[in-house]
């Protein structure tokens, strides 16, 4: 039994999440910023979520054998690793983040997308107004909804036309270079429409109007906050005589028909997770943690803590976070159970695609099965596959004889806990972790009246703001 080979050449290696700086933060700090979380970021991150807790609980336990495995062996030679279970976490977890990026540009190129050039729309907002989508997270659907009216719109104004659907995928995300709060959207947006009978209407770019655009977009999240009751009409008003208005809208990276590892990265680009170990430089001897940016030009970015975070800082292209600090500006961007990342509308909507799958059984044959398609088969080994695509090494081909190795069996913590650690420590595998003592109690005064913390919305209008970075 062997989690390692010493063969030449590429062979699969498990990971060792453990050694990773954010694991090693989390399982440090996570219990204490969980307890002073009320007191010192509920005012500006909003009351604490629940999720927050289950998702870092999930995280610490990815790929750690003692919590679950699969025994993979060869036929032939009867070599043998085990692979552990991954959490599947969202946010928090740059592992399974990156596997379903590559799962979700499988899907896309071979199940969604067109075969037409496509081109990616960045939407912005103010940050003024990004405020109301970090306490009011329901929004950000409804955001990702306006983007793609906006869409629709400036394409009704090019063609001329009613009868047509655009195709977008609309991704959302809450973070900017630095893990700070930035909410916008990334649209893959296919560059024309299609018609009702399937015929793609080609639209020149050079023609859009991207002022024009930008002012579809910034009336569309004018009328969305207005209808919540979050802004009135004399914010609106204000905001409309900036020189500067902070919406935007960029469509320069384009993808060419056919251009499949183009799309992929795209695809990677715009589900990324919203913070990368890699840019973690370093944790210091205080376990501050040294975060860069993802750029090497210094930028302006926001202070962190209080109101500041609307003000620009100083110019810079890294950050350094105390580790409770780091742990709430990374834990914010983790999603709410339900709440969809990833957005298909026009004719790349489920509607649609599902109404065109029906119709394409009905007249093939109904008693037909159609065959399944490259992305289904990679599903059946998923993990397989995606090891292959990170690495480029094939986990399943025996390091000693070449071989297809096979899973032959799971095992799971939940009702197999003592199997599994007489499994691990007869290969040597077992780690005794040291238990972590309880986290201290703070006990505030009777008289103290708890209550959740209240967000005036109000006070973000006095202070001097400045446009999106």
């Amino acid at each position: 039994m062997s989690q390692k080979n010493n063969m030449p050449g590429k062979v699969y290696r498990t990971r060792d999440p453990e050694a990773s700086p954010f694991y090693k933060l989390v399982e440090k700090y996570f219990d204490e910023f969980e307890r002073v979380y009320p007191d010192r970021y509920g005012l500006r991150f909003g009351f604490w979520r629940p999720i927050i807790r289950r998702a870092i609980d999930k995280f610490l336990k990815c790929g750690d054998l003692r919590h679950g495995f699969a025994r993979v062996r060869c036929p032939k030679c009867n070599e043998e690793f085990f692979v552990a279970f991954s959490c599947k976490q969202r946010g928090c977890c740059p592992s399974c983040d990156q596997k379903r990026a590559l799962v979700l540009g499988h899907r896309l190129r071979n199940e969604v997308l067109a075969d037409v050039p496509h081109r990616q729309w960045v939407f912005t907002i103010p940050k003024r107004l990004r405020v109301y989508f970090r306490f009011t997270r329901h929004l950000l659907g409804k955001l990702c909804k306006a983007a793609y009216e906006t869409v629709y719109e400036v394409m009704q104004l090019e063609i001329g036309e009613e009868d047509f659907l655009p195709a977008m995928v609309g991704a959302i995300q809450t973070f900017g270079s630095l893990t700070n709060w930035h909410s916008h959207v990334h649209g893959i947006v296919a560059e024309g429409v299609f018609t009702p009978d399937g015929h793609f209407i080609a639209v020149p770019y050079p023609q859009l109007q991207r002022q024009r655009a930008e002012e579809i977009w910034r009336d569309k999240v004018f009328d969305l906050l207005f209808d919540e009751g979050l802004i009135d009409l004399e914010t609106i008003g204000s905001m409309m005589v900036w020189k500067h208005s902070g919406f935007n809208i960029d469509t320069s990276v384009r993808i060419e028909a056919g251009d499949h590892d183009g799309m992929q990265r795209l695809v990677e680009y715009i589900s990324r997770c919203p913070f990368s170990l890699a840019r973690m430089i370093k944790l210091t001897d205080d376990d501050k943690v040294l975060y860069r940016a993802n750029h090497a030009n210094c930028t302006r970015y926001p202070m962190f803590g209080k109101e500041m975070d609307l003000r620009p800082g100083m110019s810079r292209n890294y950050q350094v976070f105390e580790p409770l600090d780091f742990l709430a500006s990374v834990t914010q961007h983790i999603p709410n159970k339900g709440e969809h990342q990833i957005r298909y509308y026009g004719w790349y909507s489920n509607k649609s695609r599902g109404m065109r799958a029906d119709k394409r059984k009905t007249i093939n044959n109904d008693s037909i099965d159609e065959p399944l398609t490259e992305y289904q088969l990679k599903r059946r080994i998923t993990w397989a596959a995606l090891i292959k695509c990170v690495y480029e090494v094939d986990p399943l081909k025996c390091p000693n004889c070449g071989e297809e190795m096979r899973v032959i069996s799971f095992f799971e913590a939940k009702t197999q806990a003592d199997v599994i650690k007489r499994i691990l420590k007869h290969c040597g595998l077992w780690k005794n972790k040291e238990p972590r003592p309880p986290p201290l109690r703070i006990l505030k005064p009777p008289d103290v009246e708890q209550s959740e913390p209240q967000c005036d919305y109000s006070f973000f209008d006095d202070i001097a703001l400045c446009d999106s970075f």
